[in-house]
């Protein structure tokens, strides 16, 4: 954090990848009230479709932008790393979505909501479900660095 805060380019690519994320978020709503709301696609595949969509705009938007200078890797092999660590993400997202969205859209309608139930069910069972993604990825990350940390500390005390 402290990297962040003192050194103006690693700031910049903070905030790169917050909109990036940020973009992220409205493909991913966007797509699946799409194809769920106006298309009528049914809303667990329109999940998986949104997520893919999202996942294709952040990998390109992180390559091109927040990450530019990363593009020693081929774009092919960093997309198939992108979507192994997001194959996960919707391993855990899909199944969770699934497991609130009824639950939620009939919560909804038994209140004075019920005309935009299944609207509101949908949208709070996917946001739960982004939101527990997220979780899973930062606590991965946290780990993985924790690790990293250590591994260093001994080879420096060697």
């Amino acid at each position: 954090m402290t990297a962040i805060l003192l050194n103006p380019r690693e700031r910049t690519r903070f905030f790169r990848f917050a909109i990036v994320g940020t973009l992220g978020a409205i493909v991913d709503f966007g797509t699946f009230n799409l194809l769920a709301g106006l298309i009528g696609i049914a809303a667990i595949w329109a999940s998986v479709l949104s997520f893919s969509a999202a996942i294709v705009n952040n990998f390109l938007w992180n390559r091109y932008w927040t990450y530019s200078d990363s593009r020693s890797k081929t774009p092919r092999r960093q997309l198939v790393q992108f979507i192994i660590i997001s194959m996960i993400g919707l391993a855990i997202r899909t199944p969770l979505f699934a497991f609130l969205d009824k639950r939620l859209s009939t919560l909804f309608g038994s209140t004075q909501l019920s005309s935009h139930a299944e609207f509101i069910g949908h949208n709070l069972a996917l946001a739960i479900a982004v939101v527990v993604v997220i979780v899973y990825k930062q606590r991965k990350q946290r780990k993985s660095i924790s690790t990293l940390a250590k591994q260093l500390k001994m080879l420096k005390a060697r």
